[in-house]
Order: structure tokens, then C-alpha cells, then sequence
């Protein structure tokens, strides 16, 4: 079932772009998505991959922490297959750590994380290669998420209802208005080298770190500010478990086991630019010195790689501390009400635990809009293998 003269074009091709195309198509929609590299290409492509249950967040949010619990668990369930339900564990190192542990076993308690303080001695069972002078050790129910895997899962969903074109290698120069309307955008095709315009009806940025320089094509100011962080990776997986210090949110402070590799992350500094291109050599060692503290023997692995994405903050600042003082919460702004723009959605902020969230709300603000009252049921429908993608759900695709 499609809704007459109801186009939806979607600008962004990475998590939250994917799963709201998965949900408008879902409810009916057509949905065209444009992107201007391959999908996935940007931060949603560059994250270590942990599936948050939200106790990282539960002191400074419970709120965020609560609805990362509720995200991953029904991500567990409607994409199984690019879930590692690996669990995780927070440990102190030093004293300082160890007076952050009772407030944070309780702010996750309170949050509906089911945290516990373990044995040490059953600490270095479950992960034998541990600092040995661990002063504590506490459980969380976090996990491992395959980005790619998660998000074609998706985009495989949205293409088998028929309703979905993915455009890649597709950018936008130009959005289109006549007034307060959006027309069309014209595109750059990356493969041809010719422009293209495509109509729509609504409009949705989720560009991601990018969201403020498309919403910038649509005589829109949206504060969007890209912070990138550095993250490592070593060859061989030491731990089974996402490992995390046990002390306030900072840099070098989550080990994260991927495939057969072990990923430490991330630093964190300001940008105007979300296309990273270079990767600071102190941050490089920094992140070394962070993963010895947690597991020694990372001193011996094969150095793999060390890249860079930029985090889609909301809002402004002008210091590196002050972005990081930013919620990691995200937004969707309705640019009719806010800027004028009749039938502009921007989605910004969060992270990849909340992907499905995010599809949702902005669904739910487009229902709202154009006056139709059709409930979401992405929390309810196990998601298409991820190789769906490449095995006839591929009608729409013109990549």
C-alpha cells in the first residue's frame, strides 16, 4: 500500500536515514534516499560498534540511559544476526574509580540496568587477560553491534515492501524552494557526473554530522556540531566482553572486541568539518596507553588500524569541552514551525543503539503532519537477513 502524492525523499544514507526510509516504508510511503557515497559511509561506517544498554549515560541521563536499555533489547531481537549479545563490564583501576562505583551501580538500577558488582577473581574469568590490579568489577547487559550488518538489515527491510529507491553515490548541490515549499534537490551522480533533479513531497535531513551544512541548501540554520573522535584497532580479540572504565565519561575509556579485532575509543575534539581526513598522531597514543591500563597484553598486538568520525551533536559550542558537555541525545525538528520551511524534517544526534528510535519519532512527526494516523511496527518485525539486501530486495536500488 503506497499514500497518493505522498514522496518522501530522505537526505543521508547512514543508520538513522536507513531506519526511517525501513519505517515510511512500512507505513505505506515511497521513500527515495540519497546518498552521496556508498551506505554507511560516514559515522554510521567509523563507530566501534558497541550496542549500548545505556549505563555509560545513567549519571548524566536517565532519561537516555533508559531508552538505550529498551533500543538494545529490541535490537537483539529484530536484528539477531548482527548482534554480538555479549554483555559488558566496567572496571576500576584506582581509587578514584572505585568512589564512582556505588552512585554509578545505582543510577543503573535506577535507570532499569540491571548493573552488579561481580568477585574480581570471577572478573578474570570471564576476561583472562584483565588488568590484574583491578580494584572492581561491575556487569552490564551491553553487547557488540556489526554497524554494516545492522543497518542493510534495514535498508533489505525497506526494499522488500516495494516502496523504497536507494540512490547512492548521489549528492546533493541544491535544495529547491518556491517560498516556504521544498520543489526538488538537485543531485551530483558520482558515477555519471551528471546532474539530476528530484522531486518530493517532504523532505527529510538526516544527514548525520552533515545535517547542518544540508539544512544550510535550505536557507536553514541548524546547529549541528561535528566532533570526531579517534578509535584503534589491533589484530586478535582479547576480550569477549565490551570493557569500560569505571569512572566518568572520557577519552580512551571502551575496549571493544569486533569480529577478530580489539577496538579502543575514541578521543574527542571540535570541527567544522565532518570529513575527517587525518588522524592525530597523540591520539594514536593516547588510545595505546588506555587499552594497556585496561588489558596489558594490547602492548603486544599487531597494530591494525586508526581512523576518525565525527559524532552528529545538537547544538553549539565553541571549545572541546563544551562539546563534550553536549547531550548525546538527538532531536527532530519540524522547519515549519521552527524555520519556515513547510515540509522540512532534520533528525539529529543520538547514536547507533537508538537507530530505530530515531526512525520512528521522525515518522511519527511526518504521520502527524500530513494529517494520517498509521502506528509504527518496526519493534514489532524481525528484520530481513542482511544479505537480503543483495538476494532480489534489491529492486529499488540504483547504485
Amino acid at each position: 500500500m503506497t499514500h497518493n502524492n505522498d514522496h518522501v525523499v530522505i537526505i543521508g544514507g547512514g543508520g538513522t536515514a536507513i531506519a526511517t526510509m525501513y519505517d515510511l516504508c512500512l507505513r505505506g510511503f515511497k521513500v527515495t534516499l540519497i546518498e552521496k557515497g556508498e551506505l554507511t559511509s560516514g559515522t554510521t561506517g567509523r563507530h566501534h560498534g558497541q550496542l549500548h544498554c545505556g549505563a555509560r549515560y545513567a549519571m548524566g541521563d536517565k532519561n537516555i540511559a533508559k531508552e538505550c536499555m529498551t533500543e538494545s533489547a529490541l535490537l537483539r531481537k529484530i536484528a539477531p544476526n548482527a548482534i554480538e549479545y555479549n554483555m559488558g563490564m566496567f572496571v576500576a583501576l584506582n581509587d578514584d574509580d572505585m568512589q564512582y562505583k556505588d552512585n554509578f551501580i545505582q543510577c543503573c538500577l535506577d535507570a532499569d540496568i540491571p548493573a552488579r558488582e561481580i568477585p574480581i577473581s570471577l572478573a578474570f574469568e570471564y576476561e583472562k587477560e584483565l588488568n590484574r590490579n583491578i580494584k572492581a568489577a561491575v556487569m552490564v547487559p551491553d553487547g557488540t553491534i556489526d554497524p554494516w550488518r545492522l543497518a542493510i538489515s534495514f535498508a533489505a527491510g525497506a526494499l522488500k515492501t516495494g516502496n523504497a529507491e536507494i540512490k547512492t553515490y548521489h549528492e546533493v548541490i541544491a535544495i529547491n524552494k518556491n517560498a516556504s515549499n521544498i520543489e526538488s534537490v538537485t543531485v551530483i551522480n558520482h558515477i555519471s557526473h551528471k546532474k539530476e533533479t528530484i522531486l518530493g513531497d517532504i523532505f527529510i535531513n538526516a544527514g548525520g554530522p552533515w545535517a547542518g551544512k544540508i539544512a544550510e541548501l535550505a536557507g536553514i540554520d541548524l546547529p549541528v556540531s561535528p566532533s570526531p573522535g579517534t578509535m584503534l584497532a589491533a589484530k586478535k580479540r582479547i576480550s569477549n566482553m565490551v570493557v569500560s572504565r569505571l569512572h566518568e565519561a572520557g577519552d580512551g575509556d571502551i575496549v571493544v572486541p569486533q569480529r577478530q579485532l580489539t577496538i579502543i575509543g575514541s578521543t574527542q575534539w571540535l570541527s567544522d568539518n565532518p570529513d575527517i581526513n587525518r588522524v592525530p598522531q597523540e591520539d594514536i597514543d593516547f588510545l595505546n596507553k588506555s587499552a594497556i591500563d585496561i588489558f596489558p597484553c594490547f602492548k603486544n598486538l599487531e597494530y591494525h588500524t586508526a581512523w576518525a568520525a565525527a559524532r552528529p551533536l545538537y547544538g553549539k559550542h565553541s571549545t572541546s569541552e563544551g562539546v563534550r558537555n553536549l547531550s548525546r541525545d538527538y532531536i527532530a525538528v519540524d522547519h515549519e514551525k521552527h524555520d519556515g520551511v513547510d515540509n522540512m524534517i532534520s533528525i539529529v544526534g543520538g547514536k547507533a543503539t537508538t537507530l530505530r528510535a530515531m526512525g520512528e519519532v521522525v515518522s511519527d512527526m511526518l504521520c502527524k503532519k500530513v494529517g494520517l494516523d498509521i502506528k509504527g511496527r518496526t519493534s514489532e518485525i524481525i528484520l530481513p537477513n542482511y544479505r537480503e539486501y543483495y538476494r532480489g530486495g534489491r529492486n529499488g536500488q540504483t547504485d
